[in-house]
């Protein structure tokens, strides 16, 4: 069954506006694309900084562990 956007009223005023099933998968799929990009990023950062943080005890002299 494929919905369709819908509109819920309730008795206080408020109004929500509900995604088609459509609408719902094309977000869910944005924020999971975001979310590996993300985290993409966060791991290429740690490494450069490991990185950096070896060179550095390279060059004080204290090695490689």
């Amino acid at each position: 069954m494929i919905k369709e956007r819908y509109k819920e009223e309730y008795e206080e005023g408020s109004d929500l506006l509900w995604p088609s099933d459509k609408e719902d998968k094309i977000t869910r799929q944005f924020y999971k694309d975001l979310s590996i990009l993300s985290n993409n990023i966060n791991y290429s950062k740690k490494k450069k900084l490991k990185l950096f943080e070896q060179v550095v005890r390279i060059i004080k002299g204290k090695g490689w562990g």
